[in-house]
């Protein structure tokens, strides 16, 4: 079994006492952390041929960032709905994309999205890939987790409902068909365990019938599975709710029986007082999505309120239509600086308390800090290695935490390990040859376009 020792690297550990360990080590034997300390109480391994020593002087070792939401497939749509507000945005260039997805589309635009995100330090990708046009669309998505080495956790998209608000009639599923093929996935992978792990994930709850939202509370009674959905992101979502469903979005979710701690809210932006007492009694999550709630002008979701009240937050990139980018480490510092100049206080959400939120409050919030989110013994070996004379931005480095969240970029982040097997090194994908990804991206991108009929916006 092969094994690393990381050896004379400051550790941040992310445990419950936040330890910063400034010349330490870590043993990691096949998938899991031995041994986390300081270098000279880390001893070498006596007749282990296996295990390659990696000096790390001067370098810091975080844990894998969790990216909580996405839509990998919107890779190919970068910068084709910029500056439009949602309704068109939606219209005009994220529907029709959507609409003509075909499996080798929807691989190479998540194979580009995962490295993409690995470059920033992510090792754990939630991916709410759209309700399907037609067959065969999920599996290139997980084929994609597997060929770059991420941690990959699949949302089933579903929608059957919506066309009175607006939703593109060639993206919604019959009920019964969706509802299948979820429960193929799940039988198939799994809900837990394992690299990749099935989601259920509705779109929205005004796009989705009383029929499929008793269909994926079956489903989550039967596989233990854990749901994803967007809620509250614009007031258009709870006004078209009470339309379609008659009650808000958290009684909907409660009278489902959805409201629970396999329950995982994206975006949040208008939630009550009232709606977070309801999720927090709950256990409810939320991923916050700073950067594309900007983008669209969506609003600034109550984060430091929520995490007052102990629900866990994940952060998040949400899909690169409304982002533009899978960077993490840009997410870091959006999350930081949009509550700070929202709420005028500039210890309204701390780097500290992003770097939670990336790894293992992100964790906490898709039900994985038993695994990961920690270097502790015993936890995966996910984490990335950040250098941060790879940029002058990063120098001189005095707090490695606030050094992360205000001064780097993917250029610092030099190695990526996933579930101990090294991903990325010395700046280059291990698993995927990138020239050929950035290739084939491109071509399905504009091919795409064209059969979308998606027209370039012009800038000015």
């Amino acid at each position: 079994m092969t094994g690393f020792l990381l050896d004379h690297a400051t550790i941040v550990t992310m445990n419950s006492q936040r330890e910063i360990i400034p010349d330490g080590a870590i043993r990691i034997l096949g998938d899991r952390i031995m041994e986390v300390a300081s270098s000279h109480s880390v001893k070498a391994a006596s007749g282990s041929p296996d295990e390659h020593r990696v000096d790390l002087n001067g370098k810091v070792i975080f844990p894998g960032l969790i990216n909580t939401h996405n839509h990998m497939f919107q890779t190919l749509t970068k910068g084709l709905g910029d500056d439009r507000v949602l309704a068109d945005w939606l219209r005009d260039m994220t529907f029709p994309a959507a609409s003509y997805l075909d499996e080798e589309t929807v691989y190479w635009a998540a194979v580009l999205a995962c490295l993409e995100g690995i470059h920033s330090g992510t090792t754990t990708v939630l991916d709410y890939m759209y309700p399907h046009p037609r067959a065969g669309l999920s599996e290139p998505v997980i084929r994609a987790f597997l060929d770059t080495g991420v941690r990959g956790l699949f949302g089933r998209g579903m929608m059957d409902t919506g066309e009175q608000f607006g939703c593109d009639s060639r993206i919604q599923q019959d009920t019964d068909e969706a509802l299948v093929d979820a429960e193929r996935l799940l039988q198939k992978y799994g809900a837990t365990g394992g690299k990749v792990n099935i989601w259920l994930a509705p779109a929205a709850l005004w796009s989705n019938s009383e029929g499929m939202l008793n269909g994926l509370a079956e489903l989550q009674r039967r596989y233990g599975a854990r749901l994803s959905v967007h809620i509250s992101e614009t007031p258009f979502d709870r006004q078209s709710v009470e339309m379609l469903h008659g009650r808000n979005e958290l009684k909907v979710l409660s009278d489902f029986g959805l409201l629970n701690n396999k329950l995982l809210m994206v975006h949040s932006v208008w939630l009550t007082d009232q709606d977070i007492e309801l999720a927090a009694s709950a256990g409810a999550a939320i991923s916050h999505n700073p950067v594309s709630n900007m983008y669209l002008s969506s609003g600034v979701a109550p984060i430091p309120k929520a995490r007052q009240r102990g629900i866990p937050v994940g952060l998040a990139t949400d899909g690169p239509a409304s982002n533009n980018s899978q960077d993490m480490v840009e997410v870091l510092k959006f999350a930081a600086l949009l509550h700070k100049v929202h709420h005028l206080n500039p210890v309204a959400l701390t780097a500290g308390q992003v770097l939670e939120m990336a790894t293992i409050e992100g964790a906490r919030a898709v039900g994985l800090e038993h695994e990961i989110g920690s270097l502790e013994v015993g936890k995966k070996a996910d984490l990335f290695v950040f250098n941060p004379e790879l940029s002058l931005k990063a120098v001189p480095m005095h707090n490695p935490v606030s050094t992360l969240v205000y001064s780097s970029s993917p250029q610092n982040i030099e190695m990526v390990m996933v579930d101990g097997k090294i991903v990325m090194e010395n700046g280059q994908s291990v698993f995927m040859s990138e020239t050929t990804a950035v290739s084939a991206t491109r071509r399905v991108a504009e091919d795409l376009r064209r059969r979308a009929g998606i027209t370039i916006k012009p800038a000015w």
